[in-house]
């Protein structure tokens, strides 16, 4: 029977059929398991995609290693196994790729989501290729990475992340000198500053510094009084 045939086949070239479902299988549990995270915050890249990625690059290093063992004893034929799951780290670059924002306001999101489309490409390999507790050892970090320590991010670090403030200003806003004399005021330092001027606006690009968000959100509340001031956008 056809069953009995592919299963000898397989058998042959050294993985059996329930071994290949089984490295399938859990390809498609650690992608689910990282994905999860991804589509909690609405990403376009969400558990669907993780798990293609992840079954996917677990197929290609079984087809790397098992895929061309029947004309191994061939003379003048030699098989490198590395060689298509090499080309798999190179080619998720471009899964990556698609998943990097960058918006009109020059801030650039999805390197995360990039991360791990790459870091579970890498996870899809290792089973394939039997790395079965690597792979799940690696799939737990990665959650404890994306999950585990966004609160401690938050809460340590914000302080330290540069922020940025885009401010659209009518013509009677004058210049930049009341801005960076509030900023300086209150203990925020200032990066850069930049402005753009249309024919009915004036627009200011902000990068401060150590700049606590109680104490920015103060400083925004008192810039919304100036009558010339249209809109403030935290951008991040």
């Amino acid at each position: 029977s056809i069953v009995s045939f592919i299963t000898i086949n397989f058998v042959t070239k050294m993985i059996s059929v329930s071994e290949i479902i089984l490295r399938l299988f859990l390809a498609s549990l650690f992608g689910a398991l990282i994905g999860l995270e991804r589509e909690r915050k609405h990403w376009a890249a969400g558990m669907r995609t993780h798990m293609l990625v992840c079954v996917g690059s677990c197929l290609m290093m079984m087809v790397s290693a098992f895929g061309f063992s029947d004309i191994l004893g061939n003379p003048d034929i030699t098989l490198d196994p590395s060689r298509i799951a090499a080309q798999v780290v190179t080619g998720i670059g471009f899964i990556g790729a698609g998943a990097i924002l960058f918006s009109k306001n020059e801030t650039i999101r999805g390197l995360t989501t990039a991360a791990g489309i790459w870091t579970v490409a890498g996870i899809g390999l290792a089973t394939g290729g039997g790395m079965v507790l690597a792979a799940a050892i690696t799939t737990g970090f990665a959650i404890i990475i994306l999950w585990g320590l966004q609160p401690l991010e938050k809460k340590y670090f914000e302080k330290f992340k540069q922020k940025s403030l885009r401010i659209t200003t009518n013509h009677d806003f004058g210049n930049a000198e009341f801005l960076t004399a509030l900023l300086k005021e209150n203990g925020i330092a200032l990066i850069s500053l930049n402005f753009t001027r249309t024919n009915e606006d004036l627009i200011f690009q902000i990068q401060l510094e150590h700049a606590d968000t109680g104490t920015l959100e103060s400083v925004i509340n008192l810039l919304k009084k100036n009558s010339a001031i249209k809109e403030i956008q935290w951008l991040n």
